[in-house]
């Protein structure tokens, strides 16, 4: 009965967003095509954002609400790519090498303040962001353009220094979804094999799919398979096993000679670095910037839908990632339309899916401290019975 518990209580949060879902779906009134279109889409763009969260839950460092300094290195170099005019591939992988060096000085920086907060490093990161996201409002604000020179006066405000709210990523739109179609298919078979879409000419591979085609972005999917690849290769390593060794017991694993700071500051950083490469992903796929705003939200949903997919603080698995990531964003697509049609008002469906993405973190995190509760209980339980019968025994 127990047992049977204990798999109710560790699934309960996928299983509550499949029967929201399984409700919502019917009511929205979308078609198959539609659905599994826009789900692919989100996949491409938020996976590899929510990937980078895997390894410091492998250190037992909790989900990184720290990711969201990587998000903001990934910004800046965005915005100087976009100064520069550099566009296609060449643009986005120079965003990524100029965000990459950006994304290890605050992984290392926010590493160390995490390793003087041990215990608390769900919370620490989460409060540390809003400290980046300061010197990061000061840097686009006030140093772009005053300090630091930009050259294209169509991304500054109008007194003549900081950037704009609203940054155009054309020169870059799409880039990587439409990468593989682009070089594999001529133009003959391009009028069979790929749809193109206004002066932009977005280019994916398309299938057959119920009622229509969905459109699927080959490089994307290629690229987050190889980071899943990545992760497997990881934890095998000696680094890796390092990590998982000091996830399960600190102590033992500063017994057992593992440099235990030095090892969570290197996830940190990779996790940061990941989080950089996966922002400009997302950017590109989305081809705008908010420059103030783009990075606010990106640790709470990853980390939802990580949450979602069944992972805990303490454990999480790639699969948690694509099951988490296609139920949080199925309710994210159904949600408004099924509560304009069932209550009359779309906005009632926009207070509910957000309610859920902060309800859910709460939701896990008690679990989470219950099922640790439990576990301490029965560790204590079982000291006294074992010394109830070496007092017997002798």
């Amino acid at each position: 009965m127990r047992k049977l518990f204990d798999i109710i209580a560790g699934n309960a949060v996928p299983a509550i967003f499949i029967i929201i879902s399984a409700f919502a779906i019917p009511l929205s009134g979308y078609s198959a095509s539609y659905l599994i279109q826009e789900l692919l889409t989100r996949i491409g763009r938020n996976s590899f954002l929510i990937l980078s969260l895997l390894i410091p839950i492998m250190a037992g460092m909790g989900l990184n609400f720290g990711m969201v300094l990587g998000a903001m290195a990934g910004q800046i170099g965005l915005l100087f790519v976009s100064d520069w005019g550099v566009v296609g591939i060449p643009g986005m992988v120079l965003a990524m090498l100029l965000g990459t060096p950006i994304a290890i000085i605050l992984g290392i920086f926010c590493g160390n303040i995490l390793n003087r907060a041990k215990g608390r490093e769900m919370v620490t990161s989460y409060i540390l962001g809003f400290f980046i996201n300061g010197v990061y409002q000061l840097f686009v604000l006030y140093l772009m353009g005053w300090v630091i020179p930009v050259t294209n006066p169509s991304l500054l405000l109008s007194r003549g220094y900081g950037v704009r709210n609203a940054v155009s990523l054309l020169g870059i739109r799409g880039v990587l979804d439409n990468l593989i179609p682009t070089i594999v298919a001529g133009a003959d078979r391009a009028k069979n094999f790929i749809n193109m879409q206004g002066s932009g000419t977005f280019m994916a591979l398309q299938i057959p799919c119920f009622d229509g085609e969905v459109r699927i972005p080959l490089a994307t999917f290629l690229l987050i398979a190889l980071f899943c690849v990545f992760i497997i290769w990881f934890r095998k390593t000696k680094l890796g096993q390092d990590m998982r060794a000091i996830g399960q017991d600190q102590s033992v694993a500063d017994s057992a000679g593992i440099a235990v700071n030095r090892t969570r500051v290197i996830a940190i950083v990779i996790s940061t670095v990941l989080a950089c490469i996966g922002q400009v992903i997302y950017l590109q796929n989305m081809g705008t910037l908010n420059t103030y705003n783009s990075h606010d939200q990106t640790g709470m949903f990853s980390i939802a839908a990580l949450l979602i997919g069944g992972a805990s603080v303490s454990k999480a698995s790639i699969t948690n990632v694509f099951v988490g990531v296609i139920l949080f964003h199925l309710m994210f697509i159904v949600a408004p339309v099924a509560g304009k049609n069932l209550i009359g008002d779309a906005q009632i469906g926009e207070y509910f899916r957000v309610f859920v993405s902060y309800g859910i973190i709460a939701i896990a995190l008690v679990l989470h401290a219950w099922k640790r509760n439990r576990e301490a209980e029965a560790s204590r339980r079982s000291l006294r019975g074992n010394s109830n019968a070496n007092r017997e025994g002798e």
